[in-house]
């Protein structure tokens, strides 16, 4: 059983997911960009990843989560907090990582039960999402503020909560 594909994907979700933490911690959260607030941005990205990262059939929502409170069309009664949503990324964090670290490479061909998408294609297709966001979400941190968050690269190299800015 080979792996080599799986912890290449490993690495670069450790990444991807670390430039999510930056994220979190530098945004301006009640900022509004296109109508919708970071805080909501942050959440619906994160709950994407939750739903679409390992198999949107088996999907079972976070126990905060109310009605629409993850739709870009419908004002939320209820705001998150960096906090909250800092708690819900360190839990999704867990559990993609304990995912991923039960593949075989053979199995990101495959698709999961009742899915019309391989592995592969799910966690592809949350790289692409989740970049996206973090792209509008730091591009409105930057404009506020004028400081540039971080974005790691291929070199990993993590900063502590001091170092979060370029």
């Amino acid at each position: 059983m080979s792996r080599q594909l799986v912890d290449n994907i490993i690495d670069q979700t450790k990444i991807m997911l670390f430039n999510m933490k930056i994220t979190i911690h530098t945004c301006k959260m009640n900022d509004v960009v296109g109508e919708v607030p970071i805080w909501k941005r942050l959440y619906y990205t994160l709950h994407s990843l939750d739903q679409w990262f390992i198999n949107p059939q088996e999907y079972v929502e976070p126990p905060f989560h109310e009605t629409d409170l993850n739709s870009f069309d419908v004002p939320s009664k209820r705001v998150l907090t960096r906090e909250e949503l800092a708690i819900y990324y360190e839990g999704l964090q867990l559990k993609i990582l304990q995912y991923l670290n039960q593949l075989t490479d053979d199995m990101l061909a495959e698709r999961p039960e009742d899915c019309q998408f391989t592995r592969l294609a799910l966690i592809l297709g949350q790289y692409r999402h989740l970049m996206y966001h973090i792209g509008i979400i730091n591009a409105s941190t930057v404009m506020e503020t004028g400081k540039q968050p971080k974005i790691i690269g291929m070199s990993a190299d993590f900063p502590d909560e001091d170092h979060y800015y370029e």
